[in-house]
């Protein structure tokens, strides 16, 4: 086991001898990565990924660098350092030289490992991503954390959806299906959702497992077809599902000593067409074991429990497996040497027994007893050896022919009884069969001398000769040829090698070994005697096809030669290049099922049968062109009809121009090391060999002596050149000299030019600082003069807005007065009516005291003035009560007057307003207060009034005024009768108030004039 430490190298070989992985470990070389830092340590790898060519290992440590490991160039590279450690890995498909990594920091970004530039950072996630998938295109990928999966576009590097889940159920994986547009999300409860990629939409969910074996999922993994579905979990149970019937059909039980599984993954096989069948199982000690999930068989186990393995990964073609262990370094294990022992053919069951040639035998002769070993059947047999079985030998002395039993112990002639029924061999099987059937011995060690010769010089311009799109293609026919040529040398030399061999590169070209061993066994069995009449088309073999073609078709061979057509370019068109510029892929598969299923003059039979089979259209073709446009070019024939055709000339041909008769039985090629081929004129290719390499050592010489002439040539047109730039450069300097003198002159007087000039700016310069600084003073003036005004204009609007604001308060004060006035003015009016009711009342009581004096004067005086003024007062009494009369019965008159027109118009005024009928009430009743008011004042004086009379005068007013208010309640017919009525109350209502003033006045002077009258009496 080699050893490869990365320190802190960028670039490097992985190993620097050729690795001989053992078959008891299979590891090709252990990887490590240790710091030269002051305290060495190892730095762990963490996380690693394949790219889809299977060749390439991308792998990220817990710092953040990242490494691309070129397994088949055997060169290791640091793409990036990310300074943080990578959490999950996966490379572009698309794009062959990007990949993907998660970060630490839950971003994901996209490097180039080529140019190592940052392509794309993409974020989105909330927790650590796990989990990258990528869509079999490369144009999506899903990145998955615990919490969420996000779906992003690859080509603009934008999410397109995000799966949202509880945190109650964490997400598993969620993972595209290999070749397969369709999602698949695992959960933390067990449950599986499959969606499609493009519309999102759920299109199946998986059952509960059972009861009886219920185990929590954990990890997955689906085969190359996704067709099954491994789970697992912490038990030693393992699920299989078919994900087109959607249930659970096996479950494996693991040894004891496993309780957990910490990975799965299928191991790819390329004749297995995808459904693979050996499954690696990654335990909790560390252990990887592969079982055969058909058969449930232990295969094989890498690791150990001193040496555990962490994560593993196996290449998409099945030749690698990458391991990291727990140490943190790299395993690269080779599935081949691991899986050598288990992939050996098992021996025969029958084996014979020869005698040797030439020797007569007795009838009664040898027996011979052959056992064999344990042979394992399934669980129901109870037979577990095969019977001793007794081999008698033929009374010929001739034995059993065994070329009807193959390595892998199938039977030839039950694979032709099928071939025949079907027509071809199952898909799946097929390349499990062509490698029985030819019997190939994979030589590892031999094809690796013949592949480490490297590149033969006869195919280094290949691409130019043939260019294909593919360089994984050109690259693996480029190597397969070189093989052959170094195995014969005739090949070198062979123009029609790679139309021969590429349909099996394009088939096998992710196994070169088997390529390599298909086509050297073509060339011994099926191409037998094409090299005899080399550089010239094999003529025998050419003849044979057209004496059959002449037995069984002679007018078709008649048109040929009518048309001056031949063997070469009716037969070996086809022979050259297998038939492969004629039929497709699958025409071309069920043609060579057959082809190796049967003698190599099959093939031969197979050329006529073609022409023979597509006599309609040749014999309607006269020209050459159209001829070789015909068998260089896919035509409207069906495989299967030609396949029948040749059964039939193989049986009808006869034996003396038969092809089986010239071409020898199939011979496989030999263990261990690869048969000697010499079956071509040895001096011919000798010479042509010789010649070639004496032309090309006469063009070396040429070369090199031309070479010389061209450096001597060189030389002197060098020197010439360096002589012709030394005089140049002297004229230059002479010139420069002169140059530089004439512009030190022309400085000079620039120089004075620029000082007189500078003397002048300075004076300019002064002058325009004197101008600025005169500008400047003025500026400062005019500033500090606008400055003041700007001030004094402030303290004018201060002064305006104070005065302003003083006017507006005098105004207000003014109208405050006015309203003050006009209260006052008020309260005026009012005191003076409280002080003329006051004196009124004043009045009253001085009236009332001078009456009481006058009643004690009256009481002081005698009889007789007394008497004498009891006569004057009843004398004015009678007077006043006269007048009272006079006003009482002007009023009642007037108001009888008014009852009348009432009266006569009381039909229209029947629509009084309650308004005025209330107005009028209470004018009214203050006219009777004032009446009544009137009337007490004309009665206090003088008690002899008599009361009846008052009483009369009130009962006689009462009446009137009721009826007042009565004819008041009627209703006006019009509004201008009703103006009018009220125009004639107020008049009438002044002229009343006017009457009762008077008579108060007379009333007032008359009790004054009594007041004066005692005290002119008195005196």
């Amino acid at each position: 086991m080699q050893s490869t430490d990365l320190g802190n190298k960028e670039s490097g070989k992985l190993w620097h001898r050729k690795p001989s992985p053992a078959a008891r470990d299979g590891i090709i070389v252990n990887i490590i990565h240790s710091s030269s830092d002051y305290l060495p340590k190892v730095l762990r790898f963490l996380n690693m990924a394949f790219d889809s060519s299977g060749d390439c290992l991308i792998a990220g440590d817990h710092q953040g660098n990242i490494y691309v490991f070129d397994l088949y160039g055997n060169r290791f590279n640091l793409v990036q350092r990310t300074a943080q450690a990578c959490t999950a890995l996966a490379f572009n498909l698309r794009r062959k030289s990007e990949f993907l990594v998660a970060l630490a920091d839950y971003s994901i970004k996209c490097f180039d490992s080529v140019t190592k530039e940052l392509v794309s950072w993409m974020r989105g996630h909330e927790s650590s991503v796990f989990s990258i998938s990528v869509h079999a295109s490369g144009r999506y990928a899903i990145t998955t954390s615990s919490d969420t999966a996000q779906l992003w576009d690859l080509d603009t590097f934008q999410r397109k959806r995000k799966l949202n889940i509880l945190q109650s159920v964490g997400i598993q994986k969620v993972f595209f299906l290999p070749l397969s547009n369709t999602i698949v999300s695992c959960f933390k409860d067990n449950s599986v959702f499959a969606w499609e990629c493009d519309t999102l939409s759920c299109k199946y969910q998986l059952p509960a497992p059972p009861e009886s074996s219920s185990v929590l999922y954990k990890v997955f993994a689906v085969t190359r077809d996704g067709r099954i579905l491994a789970a697992g979990g912490k038990s030693n149970h393992l699920h299989l599902w078919c994900l087109e019937a959607k249930q659970l059909f096996r479950i494996i039980q693991m040894p004891t000593k496993v309780r957990a599984i910490r990975h799965l993954e299928f191991l790819p096989d390329s004749f297995d067409a995808g459904s693979n069948q050996v499954l690696g199982v990654l335990s909790q000690d560390g252990i990887m074991r592969f079982v055969n999930i058909q058969t449930c068989k232990l295969l094989v186990e890498i690791g150990s429990l001193d040496e555990g393995i962490s994560s593993s990964v196996i290449s998409p073609h099945g030749r690698y497996i990458a391991s990291i262990m727990e140490n943190g370094s790299l395993n690269i294990y080779s599935v081949q040497a691991l899986t050598q022992e288990i992939n050996k053919p098992p021996p025969p069951l029958v084996k014979v027994i020869e005698d040797l040639p030439k020797s007569k035998l007795n009838s009664g002769g040898l027996k011979m007893k052959v056992t064999s070993g344990r042979v394992q059947r399934p669980a129901k047999s109870r037979e577990n050896k095969i019977q001793a079985r007794i081999l008698k030998q033929d009374l010929t002395g001739n034995f059993e022919n065994k070329e009807n039993e193959v390595s892998d112990g199938l039977n030839k002639k039950r694979l032709q009884i099928l071939l025949k029924g079907y027509g071809e061999y199952p898909t799946k099987y097929r390349m499990f069969i062509w490698r029985s059937l030819l019997q190939l011995p994979e030589n590892h060690t031999a094809f690796s001398s013949l592949v480490d010769k490297g590149v033969h010089v006869a195919f280094l311009n290949l691409q130019k000769k043939y260019p294909i799109k593919s360089r994984k293609l050109l690259r693996v026919l480029q190597r397969t040829l070189s093989a052959l040529a170094h195995w014969s040398a005739i090949f070198s030399d062979t123009p029609y090698l790679p139309l021969l061999a590429f349909p099996f590169v394009k088939l096998f070209q992710n196994n070169q070994l088997i390529c390599f061993e298909v086509v050297a066994t073509l060339i011994i069995n099926w191409c037998q005697h094409w090299f005899e009449y080399f550089p010239n088309p094999p003529i025998n073999i050419l003849s044979m096809i057209e004496n059959v073609l002449a037995f069984h078709d002679k007018e078709l061979l008649q048109h040929f030669i009518d048309h001056d057509i031949t063997s070469q370019l009716y037969a070996w068109p086809l022979l050259e290049t297998v038939f492969s510029e004629v039929l497709t892929r699958e025409e071309w598969l069920k043609l060579f099922d057959n082809v190796f299923s049967n003698h190599p003059s099959f093939l031969l039979m197979t050329v006529v049968a073609y022409n023979t089979c597509s006599r309609a259209p040749l014999l309607n073709c006269s020209l050459r062109d159209d001829f070789e446009y015909f068998f260089h070019h896919r035509n409207n024939l069906d495989i299967s009809v030609v396949i029948r055709e040749v059964y039939h000339l193989m049986d009808t041909t006869p034996t003396d121009i038969h092809p089986n008769g010239k071409l020898d039985a199939f011979v496989a090629l030999t263990k261990g090391q690869y048969p000697v081929f010499n079956q071509y004129p040895k001096f011919i290719v000798d010479y042509q060999t010789q010649e070639r390499e004496r032309i090309r050592n006469d063009e070396l010489d040429f070369l090199r002596e031309r070479q010389m002439v061209e450096d001597m040539q060189a030389e002197v047109d060098q020197q010439r050149v360096e002589d012709e730039a030394w005089y140049q450069k002297q004229e230059l300097l002479r010139k420069a000299e002169e140059t530089r003198r004439e512009m030190l002159l022309q400085e000079e007087e620039k120089m004075v030019q620029q000082r007189q000039r500078l003397a002048s700016v300075k004076r300019e310069l002064r002058a325009k600082e004197m101008h600025l600084q005169d500008a400047t003073r003025r500026r400062f003036l005019k500033l500090q003069q606008d400055q003041r005004e700007m001030e004094l204009r402030r303290l004018n609007d201060e002064i305006e807005r104070k005065v302003h604001m003083r006017d507006q308060e005098i105004a207000t004060t003014a109208k405050d007065l006015e309203m003050r006035h006009l209260e006052l003015e008020s309260q005026k009016r009012l005191y003076e009516k409280l002080i003329e009711e006051n004196l009124a009342e004043a009045e009253q009581a001085c009236l009332n005291a001078d009456w009481r004096i006058q009643a004690l004067h009256k009481q002081r005086c005698d009889d007789l003035q007394r008497n004498a003024c009891y006569r004057e007062v009843a004398k004015l009494l009678r007077e006043n009560r006269r007048k009272e009369t006079e006003v009482l019965n002007a009023m009642v008159g007037e108001g009888a007057k008014k009852w009348e027109e009432a009266k006569e118009k009381d039909f229209h005024l029947k629509s009084e307003k309650k308004a005025s009928a209330l107005s009028d009430a209470s004018r009214k009743w203050f006219l009777e207060k004032e009446l009544d008011d009137a009337l007490e004042h004309a009665e206090h004086p003088y008690n002899t009034v008599p009361r009846c009379q008052s009483g009369q005068a009130a009962s006689s007013y009462v009446p009137r005024t009721s009826q007042l208010k009565d004819s008041s309640e009627v209703d006006s017919s019009t509004h201008i009768s009703l103006n009018q009525r009220r125009v004639q109350w107020d008049t009438m209502e002044q002229d009343l108030m006017e009457r009762v003033r008077n008579l108060r006045q007379r009333l007032t002077a008359q009790a004054r004039n009594r007041r004066r009258t005692p005290h002119l009496l008195a005196t």
